[in-house]
């Protein structure tokens, strides 16, 4: 991970009509992390979504050395398979152990439990699970912390913390506090050109 970089260079998002960010830019390095802030439909998510290459800025560029991992309210899990076998089938794609952050996450009780039954908070230790095992140097988080109880805010905040002490990059959107120390911290609002309705 130690070569992970990630620049964003006078970025600016477009939907429809509406600017929703223009001239933003940023530069992380290995083992840094910055918060996105601002309100619900500032464009946080739009932010993450090209960050990830999902979707084009409509000016600007993004320079990016590392794999990206992208969690968001979108579990990529399939929704009809127990937890052990949703993650499993994930396993066998990136290579990686199956079920070795089951147990990390406090979910290892739920392996035989179908997907769709779980909660909001067993949803989102489920895609962390997914998350660590893409092995990713640069983590996407659009608002991690949504539905977790205070004890698994701090597991939240302990995982990336651990990430980027292992030299990895982490960009974190989120309306919420999110206790990482040295975390830089960027305001959407600040980069809503005037008139745009934002």
């Amino acid at each position: 991970m130690q070569g992970a970089h990630l620049i964003a260079e006078a970025l600016a998002c477009r939907k429809g009509d509406r600017l929703l960010f223009a001239g933003l830019s940023f530069a992380l390095a290995p083992g840094e992390a910055l918060q996105v802030k601002g309100p619900n439909g500032i464009g946080k998510s739009s932010l993450l979504r090209i960050i990830a290459g999902l979707a084009r800025p409509f000016e600007g560029r993004i320079v990016r050395e590392g794999a990206v991992a992208l969690l968001d309210e979108r579990i990529a899990l399939d929704e009809h398979r127990p937890l052990a076998r949703a993650l499993g089938f994930w396993c066998t794609i990136d290579g990686c152990e199956p079920y070795t952050h089951m147990g990390l996450l406090g979910i290892a009780n739920l392996a035989d439990v179908p997907v769709r039954y779980l909660s909001t908070g067993q949803r989102k230790r489920a895609a962390f699970a997914r998350l660590i095992d893409q092995r990713a140097p640069i983590w996407l988080l659009d608002e991690p912390l949504n539905g977790l109880d205070a004890a698994a805010v701090e597991l939240v905040e302990e995982l990336t913390r651990d990430h980027c002490a292992n030299g990895g990059i982490a960009v974190i959107a989120s309306h919420q506090p999110f206790r990482l120390d040295g975390m830089e911290q960027l305001a959407l609002a600040d980069f809503v050109p005037e008139g745009s309705g934002a």
